[in-house]
């Protein structure tokens, strides 16, 4: 892949065509000093055993890219039926963000230890998993939907827990994008509490917390952490995903909106400006002056100000708040 493109997600297949085995290379031509030599230099990462890739991609990817050809590695290298992938490691093969959380080890399970151990480089847990939380996703054995998403808003910290409830909750109850299925969010919810209320494992406050916070209309990581960060400046009522008709009937659709200070809210996230998923290979001025465009628009038929932020404004509630109050926003 071309090291200008921000590979923010990675698909399993996509993951399996960046990874370079030892037998590979050497049929380039490659001799086991040659091959050393490079790993040395930089130009190639041992991601495994036997298991590498080019640098230039390893660079272009995100934490959750990085770790999925991490856990991809690990089942290429294992006999059938591989590893039982669990925590975060299941959570990158669902495609859930793990904001600011950078896995050190793959993490599996393994039924019959007396303790978790660390083994070249899988941390094994000694869990039981029932068959009903087994699934499998390209091939690749992990933990389901629900259960992964219980245990990791359980041991992750509170903002990537949030960003990753957000993201599975949108996967279940959102529809174009958008709109919310009232009764859907509600179902998923009922059944994660009622999961997490029959354990009483570490943790599993703060995952009861998160499954009752989540909301399936944050697009991004940033939105769901900007969500968490106002419900902390004490926001109970700011509308997501607010929808402006503008003056030539254009739809338009606005992260938050602050009905006291009669504001819409933005979260500017990189992907915006440089994930060719987002936009979809328009140059950046391109971005910029249609994002313009419609915050003009917007303007003019709401009468409403703006406030935008990016993420170096949401790693506390206290910078957030300054941010807010620069645009007329205040906490309750």
């Amino acid at each position: 892949m071309p090291n200008d493109v921000l590979m923010r997600t990675l698909t399993v297949p996509a993951a399996r065509g960046l990874l370079l085995s030892r037998d590979e290379l050497r049929a380039t031509g490659l001799t086991d000093r040659e091959l050393s030599a490079r790993v040395d230099s930089g130009e190639l990462r041992r991601v495994r055993r036997g298991r590498y890739v080019h640098v230039h991609d390893w660079n272009d990817l995100w934490s959750e890219g990085r770790h999925l050809l991490e856990v991809v590695a690990v089942e290429m290298n294992s006999a059938p039926p591989g590893p039982l992938l669990i925590g975060v490691s299941a959570a990158v093969l669902h495609g859930l963000p793990l904001y600011r959380t950078v896995p050190r080890q793959v993490h599996a399970a393994i039924d019959g230890r007396r303790h978790t151990r660390n083994r070249m480089g899988i941390h094994w847990h000694d869990v039981t998993v029932p068959a009903e939380d087994i699934t499998a996703i390209d091939g690749i054995r992990c933990t389901s939907l629900d259960r992964t998403v219980l245990d990791i808003t359980a041991t992750m910290h509170r903002e990537a827990a949030v960003a990753a409830a957000d993201a599975a909750l949108r996967r279940v109850a959102v529809i174009d994008g958008h709109h919310q299925d009232a009764a859907l969010a509600g179902t998923w919810r009922d059944v994660l509490s009622g999961r997490a209320h029959a354990v009483s494992t570490r943790g599993i406050r703060q995952a009861r917390e998160v499954i009752s916070f989540a909301d399936g209309r944050a697009q991004l990581p940033g939105e769901s952490v900007s969500r968490l960060q106002l419900h902390r400046l004490g926001f109970r009522s700011v509308r997501l995903q607010e929808h402006i008709i503008g003056p030539d009937g254009e739809s338009y659709w606005l992260d938050f909106a602050f009905e006291r200070s009669r504001c819409f809210g933005e979260f500017d996230g990189r992907g915006k400006y440089s994930d060719p998923t987002m936009t979809g290979g328009a140059a950046i001025e391109d971005i910029v002056m249609a994002e313009k465009r419609r915050e003009d628009a917007v303007r003019g038929v709401t009468g409403w100000g703006f406030g935008r932020w990016e993420s170096s404004h949401i790693r506390t509630p206290d910078i957030l708040s300054a941010r807010l109050r620069a645009f007329g926003i205040r906490p309750p």
